[in-house]
């Protein structure tokens, strides 16, 4: 199973503790569900609202459970940004 850096940013890092962590996961969804499990409350609320980067590409619309991960690859967790 890949071993990936899960990367919170803004909001999810506060909700989550922590700027990142490691997960073992084969899929984008294994890696949220592991996260909601490990951080329960308001970051599983967080969540819903991000989007995401796999090793710098944009993940999109895609469903999470076909998004593939790599060995040592990076998931970023990018809550929505205000400003301009």
């Amino acid at each position: 199973m890949p071993k990936v850096t899960v990367r919170y940013w803004a909001a999810a890092k506060a909700a989550a503790g922590v700027d990142e962590e490691p997960y073992d996961a084969d899929t984008l969804a294994e890696a949220l569900d592991a996260a909601r499990v490990r951080h329960p409350g308001e970051l599983t609320r967080v969540l819903r609202r991000c989007s995401f980067l796999i090793d710098g590409d944009p993940v999109g619309t895609r469903a999470h459970e076909t998004v593939r991960l790599a060995d040592g690859g990076t998931v970023e967790v990018l809550p929505p940004f205000a400003g301009g």
